[in-house]
């Protein structure tokens, strides 16, 4: 008799939404992933906005997936091969219709999308929205699972954030009114000081556990390197400096972070330096190139023409995007990104520290 109570009681417990998973279900130690960034998180989200910064057409996707989803990529991203290393499901992005199941986390990430509201403005989830919806996502999980199931599973989650490169582009590829009344340090503490206001509203939530990258050398990505007069080959500069700026503040602030906020915890890429070894050394790490991107036209292909509506409408396409670094003008491909994910989630603490991604979820 107890045994069939405690099925009808279970049955009541899940028949309330088809999207949900019960509190009951919910393994021990399990550890959701939530996701907040730019195009190289998004999985998604811009597919239910009115942007131009859409990547859902062909050639997107056209090696995992075999179609296009609305990553920046031939294949997966980097939270994509980060959630199949703690054993979870893809995680879906926020907008996607019908996703009420955060369980396991959720994908806040827009491609184009910056720490600060005005980058790509009209265009964009900013990294504010971000957290409103991620706010939003908190009460839904209070209500599904009750306070005391929910503050767990915040406490335990993992929250994955890569935001900055648009903002530290933005003055080099946009009319940026911000950029052009402040100083460099002054305009780089403003990203920062998003971030990191992130980072407390997050923890102020119940998390505790954060992965964040570094910023690459920005001024070496093909869409940049044709911005340089002459085509010379030569990395635009002054862009790569401006990220060396933000890296540093970013380390600071972090740093910072980890003393003022008891049981933070965070585990920071180094993507300036693993890419850049990368794109040095090619051939070590099992490219063949890593100037010219896969698809796109113009010099290193560097010019934004990969599928879709473009105002260049003709563009290349590689035979094997494994064998490149770069997709597309500012994204890399599957096989790049594997590479970053498995430095993120295991790599020792000169390139991915104090702690990897595995011991946040293990922690």
């Amino acid at each position: 008799m107890a045994s069939s109570r405690f099925f009808s009681c279970f049955f009541l417990l899940c028949a309330g939404s088809l999207n949900l998973v019960c509190s009951s279900s919910l393994p021990k130690n399990h550890v959701a992933l939530f996701i907040l960034g730019d195009s190289l998180f998004d999985s998604g989200n811009n597919n239910y906005i009115d942007t131009i910064a859409r990547a859902n057409f062909w050639p997107y996707g056209e090696t995992f997936f075999k179609y296009p989803t609305g990553r920046f990529s031939d294949g997966r991203l980097i939270p994509d091969f980060i959630a199949e290393y703690a054993n979870l499901p893809l995680i879906q992005p926020y907008l996607k219709p019908g996703n009420h199941q955060f369980t396991y986390g959720v994908n806040f990430a827009s491609a184009g999308a910056g720490a600060l509201a005005e980058t790509n403005q009209g265009f964009v989830i900013d990294l504010k929205t971000q957290l409103s919806y991620f706010k939003n996502a908190t009460k839904l999980l209070r209500q599904k699972l009750g306070d005391a199931k929910a503050k767990t599973l915040f406490s335990k989650a993992v929250y994955l954030i890569n935001i900055g490169a648009n903002d530290i582009l933005a003055p080099f590829t946009t009319n940026s009114s911000v950029f052009q009344s402040l100083s460099k340090e002054e305009y780089v503490g403003m990203v920062i000081g998003n971030i990191t206001d992130t980072i407390k509203e997050i923890y102020k939530k119940g998390g505790r556990k954060f992965g964040l990258s570094n910023l690459a050398a920005l001024g070496c990505i093909p869409g940049m390197k044709v911005l340089v007069p002459g085509n010379t080959g030569s990395c635009f500069e002054e862009a790569t400096e401006l990220a060396k700026l933000h890296n540093a503040a970013l380390s600071k602030a972090l740093q910072e972070l980890a003393i003022k906020l008891e049981g933070f915890k965070y585990a920071k890429h180094d993507i300036y330096t693993s890419s850049s070894e990368r794109t040095n050394n090619p051939e070590k790490y099992g490219f063949k190139e890593a100037e010219l991107a896969c698809c796109g036209s113009g010099p290193y292909r560097g010019i934004d023409s990969c599928g879709g509506i473009r105002v260049v409408a003709e563009y290349e396409l590689c035979a094997d995007p494994s064998e490149y670094w770069f997709f597309d003008s500012g994204h890399l491909t599957e096989e790049a990104y594997k590479q970053i994910a498995e430095l993120m989630w295991s790599g020792t603490p000169n390139i991915t520290g104090p702690y990897n991604l595995k011991a946040l979820f293990e922690a």
